[in-house]
């Protein structure tokens, strides 16, 4: 049974890679400091980012030690707000064979901007990216999964920057994000087919897509529960698992502001001190690749480096 979805919706024609018979999974990052998120903007006003605390490049010289220890490469979809402030962590991505894609500048929603300031915003994330990273930026993912049936437009918008694909969408219902009625699979989202969107993956079950891509369901839920999910994406779908993680997520550490909502403090904080732990597991158990990589948007990768060397 397949979810519903908008006409023009079009699935991309497209076989899951394998390596020694087993599905090629792709891994990212999304590449943002605590005080970033969307859940904690009141304790952490965006004038006040440059005054607190930043622990984004240490966090993630942990993530690329755990996959250089493992074998696994992936996609950093990075702020241009931490590029700047972090070249060497950029250059240190590319050096290891991690693909450098864009997250925006500074974290704002797609869908709380008009198309013009929106193209300003994945335009200079792209430009910055690009100049330090040596590499071209194909891949964009929107702050808080933020593309859904209200602003399709945004695809038009990144296909105009120069980006090849987006992986903004995740199919299921949440009070911040969400978009249910999109494919599960990586689909055409306009139908000039001048850009792929790459969905967070999720498990089909009574009707209904579950979550089982990364996030807080990864620290919420039991790590069995998120290895079957991935398994059942493999095994029942014949399909690559998109799975992501947070920096923020691997710091037990971090600063905790008076004043969070007992909601936002259970998602952000629940389990950080074993999420490390469990992202290593899952490093081992499963096959893992860069997005452009497993989903062909490589092919259209410039042929030299290119920016600031």
């Amino acid at each position: 049974m397949t979810s519903p979805r908008p006409v023009g919706f079009d699935e991309k024609m497209w076989t899951a890679p394998r390596r020694e018979g087993r599905i090629v999974n792709a891994m990212s990052v999304d590449v943002e400091d605590y005080f970033q998120v969307q859940a904690l903007e009141a304790q952490f006003p965006r004038e006040t980012w440059p005054h607190q605390p930043q622990r984004v490049e240490r966090n993630t010289e942990r993530i690329l030690d755990l996959f250089a220890d493992s074998g696994v490469k992936a996609t950093f979809f990075t702020l241009g707000w931490v590029a700047r402030r972090c070249p060497a962590l950029i250059r240190r991505m590319v050096a290891e064979g991690h693909e450098v894609a864009s997250h925006g500048s500074d974290h704002r929603r797609a869908d709380a901007q008009s198309p013009a300031q929106f193209l300003d915003d994945v335009r200079d994330a792209k430009a910055v990216l690009e100049d330090i990273s040596g590499t071209l930026v194909l891949g964009y993912r929107a702050p808080s999964f933020s593309i859904a049936e209200g602003n399709l437009w945004a695809f038009d918008v990144l296909a105009e920057a120069g980006y090849r694909y987006s992986s903004s969408v995740y199919p299921v219902r949440r009070d911040f994000y969400g978009m249910p009625s999109a494919p599960r699979v990586p689909f055409y989202p306009r139908a000039s087919h001048a850009i792929e969107e790459y969905p967070v993956s999720t498990v089909r079950l009574a009707g209904r897509n579950l979550p089982a891509g990364g996030g807080g369901f990864f620290r919420l839920l039991p790590l069995t529960v998120t290895s079957a999910a991935i398994s059942w994406v493999n095994r029942h779908d014949q399909r690559a698992c998109i799975f992501y993680v947070h920096p923020w997520e691997l710091d037990p550490d971090q600063p905790r502001p008076a004043g969070v909502p007992l909601k936002s403090r259970f998602r952000h904080y629940l389990n950080l001190d074993i999420a490390e732990r469990r992202l290593a597991d899952l490093a081992g158990r499963f096959c893992w690749d860069r997005l452009d990589t497993v989903f062909g948007a490589a092919d259209f990768r410039h042929p030299g480096p290119i920016g600031r060397q």
